[in-house]
């Protein structure tokens, strides 16, 4: 009976189980750009690769600017006909035809002038955010770090660069243009500035395989040591940069995770027992990794915390299971690490990434995999809702707005190897949460009183003026004071004499 009662359990269990993983669960094929190139997809490509979006952005673009420059013809020709419609019937004759030919021009230089404003920076502009940075720029110290971790870096590349001779002065003069080009475009878009990036790093990739002959070993890493050392250079202004709303969106993120704090790794499937201390540990390093992203300043250095979290969790789960982890069972554990560690910036190192990372790590390998299932749980988390967690939608309305958690694990669900610190702070967190609901019924109960006391004192007040409107007092003025026996009466003076004693002989 009682090995029945065990294998029904277990069976129910992995049917929860495997209800929650319907919310949880991303096909692999879904990972994958949306036109079937092979290559990894991103969310911020709209499930495309670098490739496929650069192409379809590209032909919008065109697209775009050819509809633009319609309309501001179009635009121009109204202007040019009703300015000669309005010269001929306000009196044109009296203008010589020098003169109108002379204003006629004036006139038409103006609206192409006015027309050609948008859709060219305004140096205006690029003068008013100039001065919005130097109003924000960090302080002394922080720009000194910034430029001896600069200089050093500068240093390694120029050293790095001697090892391929001839090839390594074009790659330098290459990169020096790369820099001017984007000191001079630094009022662009970030769109347009990352698309001038991964112009420049196809362009470098192609000329070390073809004219420079490179090995593709030493491609890859000549194409590391250019984007740490162009990135470095220009870290702080492009990354967050004012113009885009990519901090409106890391404080959305950041108070999203901080009202899911009370998911627990049952929820979401979670195949990691942190009660074993090596699992613990792995826990602790791989949120410690994904906080540390946010430290580094290269696409590809943010990448490998990425990636080195991404491990930590695989062997969490490999030592939990005794068994390797699967695609389903690492997704859901990202997203617990998420909601844990609640990384800094999220939103804004992962676009920095998606704008200026080398594309060829974002499309194949295990980076772009890493990184493509770190788009995916965070989308997860911005959509998650009551069905993710196999929740009612009364329940996870409760537990967001915090009038209630979930109940903790319960002792004797234990392991026997579990220590008694483990089941007795369990314990003591039972015992909080019970007085914390009988505190919040007390508190309750003495609002709900003193409303009624309250509610009864204007009651009885409004019965007595009630009465009293209805039954009116009449007060009569007060009488005068009796006169005391003993004082001088002077109107009744004829009152007998008082009585005097008499003697009696015995």
């Amino acid at each position: 009976m009682f090995l029945s009662l065990t294998l029904f359990s277990l069976n129910r269990k992995k049917m929860n189980l495997k209800s929650e993983r319907r919310g949880i669960h991303v096909d692999q094929s879904e990972l994958l750009c949306k036109k079937g190139c092979g290559y990894y997809g991103n969310p911020a490509w709209q499930g495309f690769c670098s490739k496929c979006w650069r192409e379809e952005y590209h032909k919008a673009r065109q697209k775009q600017i050819q509809e633009d420059w319609e309309l501001a013809e179009r635009l121009q020709r109204e202007e040019e006909e009703a300015y000669a419609s309005s010269q001929s019937t306000q009196g044109a004759q009296s203008l010589t035809f020098s003169k109108f030919e002379e204003k006629k021009t004036n006139e038409k230089t103006r609206k192409v002038t006015t027309v050609k404003k948008f859709f060219t920076a305004s140096s205006r502009t690029g003068a008013k955010k100039a001065e919005i940075q130097e109003a924000k720029a960090p302080s002394p110290s922080i720009n000194r770090q910034a430029s001896i971790e600069t200089d050093r870096v500068s240093k390694e590349f120029i050293e790095f660069l001697k090892t391929y001779h001839k090839p390594g002065q074009d790659i330098y003069k290459q990169c020096k243009l790369f820099l001017d080009t984007m000191n001079h475009k630094r009022v662009l878009s970030i769109e347009e500035q990352s698309e001038c990036a991964q112009d420049f790093y196809q362009n470098v990739a192609e000329k070390l395989q073809t004219r420079w002959k490179v090995p593709p070993e030493k491609v890859e890493k000549a194409m590391d040591q250019i984007e740490k050392y162009i990135m470095t250079r220009q870290y702080k202004y492009v990354f967050c940069p004012e113009t885009t709303d990519d901090e409106k969106k890391d404080l959305a993120v950041q108070k999203r995770i901080r009202a899911l704090h009370w998911v627990t790794p049952q929820m979401l499937c979670v195949p990691v027992n942190e009660e074993i201390p090596e699992v613990s540990d792995m826990v602790v390093k791989a949120i410690t990794d994904i906080i540390e992203m946010d430290s580094k300043r290269v696409p590809r250095d943010k990448l490998a915390c990425i990636t080195k979290c991404s491990k930590h969790i695989f062997n969490a789960i490999k030592i939990t299971k005794n068994e390797p982890a699967s695609a389903d069972d690492f997704l859901p554990t990202l997203i617990y690490i998420v909601l844990k560690g609640n990384p800094p910036r999220l939103q804004s190192n992962i676009q920095y990434i998606t704008r200026f990372c080398n594309p060829s790590r974002l499309m194949t390998g295990e980076d772009g995999y890493y990184f493509t299932n770190l788009c995916c749980a965070v989308a997860f988390i911005e959509k998650l809702d009551a069905q993710s967690l196999n929740l009612s939608q009364e329940d996870f309305d409760r537990f967001m707005t915090g009038q209630a958690s979930p109940k903790k694990q319960e002792s004797d669900s234990f392991s026997p190897d579990v220590c008694l610190g483990v089941k007795q702070m369990y314990k003591n967190l039972d015992l909080l949460s019970q007085l914390n609901e009988r505190q919040e019924r007390i508190v309750n109960e003495a609002k709900k009183l003193e409303k009624d006391l309250i509610d009864w004192t204007d009651g009885v007040t409004k019965e007595v003026q009630d009465i009293v409107e209805k039954y009116p007092l009449e007060i009569e003025p007060k009488n005068q004071a009796l006169a005391a026996i003993d004082s001088e009466n002077v109107e009744n003076d004829k009152l007998p004499p008082p009585l005097q004693p008499q003697v009696y002989a015995g």
